[in-house]
């Protein structure tokens, strides 16, 4: 029997309890139950949830990606979104593949989402927060690249409506390119300047078939991109700086007037045309050495250890080992991919050649950074060599071949830069890839002599029965200038004039050995008309810029040699049938001139040594005389743009391409 009163037993529990974040066990005395145990205590619920562990992770701002564009609706999103989203590091290869897979239409129907993203990334880069801003630029860099691309039923009007809607795109975009152009010109680190310039580029390229180009026209990006370039420390870091540049004076200059043309030719700052120099000649090197990488044709100097190499034995000399020769269907597959995206930057160099004499001047004359590199002008002509040798290899690399073709022209058609050309030596080094090659000229070499080798080899090796007319044409009209110049001024040179010479009457066979393939092909008969100039300039003024009287019976040896085929071409391509005074009727009567001396003489000896020949050549001096048009004069007439307009909007359009696909990197 129980007594009354008495203690009833008991036992410590502990009790699990959430306080401040923590779980945490609470000790309590609890009595036992009639049953003797202890009796249950209660306990909180924790606020804990467990998810479902997914199958991937993935950074949280993907997810903010997706939340982004999941469905049509116009739910605002919440500024903490927002402030999120460009709080964290962008993933840049995810945000691309979410925006590729969304279609065009459907962009359209989730347009607020789009719209809101480009408010809210022009806020943000406005703000000034480092971090933020960055990350907002890459983000928008992206979206652009990503989302002009796309192919559009209305592209101007459709691309309108997912940027910034019919009503509001003035508002947004004149925020945008006010934004855009401070950043560029005042946006605290280099970095975010250049991103600054990368979103611009994008959305420059992206929407250049539309209207929202003309905001960044009537902006005037020109200064703010000239500071950066004069800024930076580092020359290739200027090549996108100066694609948007050529890019935005290229815009409808045919059409419309615009106002960077007239920037171009009014700027005047030595030192920032000189760091622009320095950036082309760094974007020259680099585009060279991508044709090196896949097939190495560096001149190998000897040394013992070269020696050794050769047989296999470079190991006892310390030689480092060659690198591997690339097969040659892999050299020929990756050369039809060259040149790099960054050769687009030499349509910035073509204007400022086109307007202003000044930069012209020091693109010539610039020397070299440090001595390690040769100067900017010889590092320009030697990249051109490789472009030439493969300029058949696609028509993207053939359409840089021309436009280099123009800078040429515009330099050796101005006396002050051809006397220049024809004045200033450095070494020149030349692509040796392919033969038949030119005689190697080791050491310093004048630049003019550079540019006629250059032109050699273009006609050398781009002989193909599809012809490239317009390359051929260039080169031929680029030729005739700068000879017409040399024998105006007298200026002679010590040159191979003997394979100038050899080269351009091969290609006179050329053309009539395939004249059924050449003659349907647009402008040949202008190539024929070309190359007769050449050939007559040389003809009536080779003795003002050839070195000695040897040199000039080359060239009229040669002449006689040709004859046949020279009538041959006359009658294939119908050129010149009724015009004594043609280029091509004087070379004929030239060649039979002498013809008919020599026949002469072989009457009397059978067999006539070259000096003999030589002999009577010089002999037909005397007797020799043809009455020709001053195809000098002629050939010396100076370049229009205007009359280049479908070229050069041709060039445009594989430059905004090359511009789209670097914005996308």
């Amino acid at each position: 029997m129980d007594r009354p009163n008495a203690p009833q037993p008991k036992r410590l529990a502990l009790q699990p309890e959430w306080r401040e974040n923590r779980l945490s066990f609470v000790g309590a005395v609890a009595p036992l139950s009639p049953a003797g145990l202890p009796q249950k205590a209660t306990i909180e619920q924790s606020p804990l949830t467990q998810d479902v562990r997914p199958d991937v992770f993935e950074p949280k701002v993907v997810g903010l990606y997706r939340n982004l564009f999941p469905e049509i609706d116009d739910d605002e999103r919440a500024e903490g979104y927002w402030k999120e989203l460009f709080l964290l590091r962008p993933e840049i290869t995810r945000l691309r593949e979410i925006l590729a897979d969304t279609g065009p239409d459907f962009l359209l129907s989730i347009q607020h989402q789009s719209q809101q993203l480009l408010i809210h990334a022009i806020a943000q880069i406005r703000s000034g927060e480092q971090s933020g801003t960055e990350n907002a630029l890459d983000t928008l860099a992206v979206f652009f690249s990503v989302v002009l691309a796309k192919k559009y039923t209305n592209p101007s009007s459709d691309i309108i409506e997912v940027l910034a809607g019919l009503d509001d795109v003035d508002a947004v975009f004149t925020e945008l390119v006010t934004t855009l152009d401070h950043c560029i010109k005042d946006g605290g680190s280099y970095e975010i300047r250049q991103k600054a310039v990368r979103t611009t580029l994008a959305v420059v390229s992206g929407a250049y078939q539309t209207v929202l180009v003309s905001y960044f026209i009537n902006r005037d990006f020109f200064p703010a991109l000239m500071k950066l370039v004069n800024q930076l420390q580092h020359p290739p870091d200027a090549a996108e700086p100066l694609l948007l540049a050529g890019l935005l004076a290229n815009y409808n200059k045919f059409e419309v007037q615009n106002q960077y043309s007239v920037r171009f030719a009014d700027f005047v700052h030595d030192e920032a045309m000189k760091s622009i120099i320095q950036a082309i000649s760094s974007t020259s090197a680099n585009l060279r050495q991508q044709y090196i990488v896949i097939q190495d044709d560096t001149p190998i100097a000897w040394s013992v250890s070269g020696t050794l190499s050769y047989v296999g034995l470079g190991k006892l000399a310390g030689a480092k080992p060659a690198s591997p020769v690339l097969p040659e269907p892999q050299q020929r597959e990756l050369l039809a991919e060259q040149p790099g995206l960054e050769i687009s930057t030499l349509l910035t160099l073509y204007d400022f050649v086109l307007c202003n004499k000044l930069f012209s001047h020091h693109f010539v004359t610039t020397p070299s950074l440090d001595g390690s590199q040769p100067p900017p002008f010889s590092m320009f002509v030697s990249f051109n060599s490789y472009l030439y040798q493969h300029a058949f290899r696609s028509s993207r690399a053939s359409t840089y071949a021309y436009l280099t073709l123009l800078v040429l022209l515009i330099l050796v058609e101005d006396t002050t830069t051809a006397k220049l050309l024809s004045e200033t030596s450095a070494p020149v080094r030349l692509c040796r890839q392919r033969p038949p090659l030119l005689p190697a000229i080791n050491g310093e070499r004048t630049y003019a002599t550079a540019i006629i080798d250059l032109l050699t080899d273009g006609i050398n090796h781009n002989l193909r029965k599809k012809l490239d007319s317009n390359f051929y044409l260039q080169s031929l009209i680029v030729l005739s200038r700068l000879l017409t110049y040399l024998a105006k001024t007298r200026t002679k040179f010590t040159y191979h004039w003997s394979e100038l010479w050899r080269s351009l009457l091969s290609f006179v066979r050329f053309l009539t050995a395939y004249e059924e393939d050449v003659r349907r092909l647009s402008r040949a008969t202008e190539v024929v008309h070309a190359l007769m100039d050449v050939l007559i300039i040389a003809l009536t003024g080779g003795e003002n810029f050839l070195p000695d009287a040897a040199a000039y019976d080359d060239l009229f040896y040669k002449l006689v040699e040709s004859g046949e085929v020279l009538v041959k071409l006359r009658d294939t391509y119908s050129i010149a049938t009724g015009s004594e005074r043609s280029p091509i009727n004087t070379l004929i009567s030239v060649s039979q001139h002498y013809k008919e001396m020599i026949e002469s003489q072989r009457s009397k000896k059978q067999h006539l040594s070259p000096r003999e020949v030589n002999k009577i050549i010089k002999q037909g001096y005397e007797t020799l005389s043809f009455d020709v048009k001053d195809e000098a004069d002629q050939a010396a007439a100076k370049y229009r743009e205007v009359q280049y307009k479908t070229e050069l909007k041709r060039i445009a359009r594989v430059v905004v391409a090359d511009a789209a696909a670097w914005a996308a990197k």
